[in-house]
C-alpha cells in the first residue's frame, strides 16, 4: 500500500476516534445536572444536611468530570500528537 494512501487512512480513522471520543463529554454533563439537581432537592428537604449533600455531590462531580476530561485528552492525542502516523515508516 502507498504510504501516502495508508497515512491518510490512519489520520482519517483517527480523526473519526477523536470524534466518538468527545461523544464521552455529554455523559458527563448529562450526569452532573442530574446529579445537582437531585442535591438541590434534596437540601430543599433536609436543610439541616446541607454540608454532607453538597461535599458528596462535589466529590461525585470531580469524579464524573475526569471522564470528561480523559476523553478530551485522548481526543487532543489523536489529533495533534498522533503516535500511529510514525509506526508506518
Amino acid at each position: 500500500m502507498d504510504l501516502m494512501l495508508a497515512k491518510t487512512i490512519v489520520l482519517a480513522a483517527s480523526a473519526i476516534g477523536a470524534g466518538c471520543g468527545m461523544i464521552a463529554g455529554i455523559g458527563p454533563g448529562i450526569g452532573q445536572g442530574y446529579a445537582a439537581g437531585k442535591a438541590v432537592e434534596s437540601v430543599a428537604r433536609q436543610p439541616e444536611a446541607k454540608g454532607d449533600i453538597i461535599s458528596t455531590m462535589v466529590l461525585g462531580q470531580a469524579i464524573s468530570e475526569s471522564t470528561g476530561i480523559y476523553s478530551l485528552v485522548i481526543a487532543l492525542i489523536l489529533l495533534y500528537a498522533n503516535p500511529f502516523v510514525g509506526m508506518l515508516g
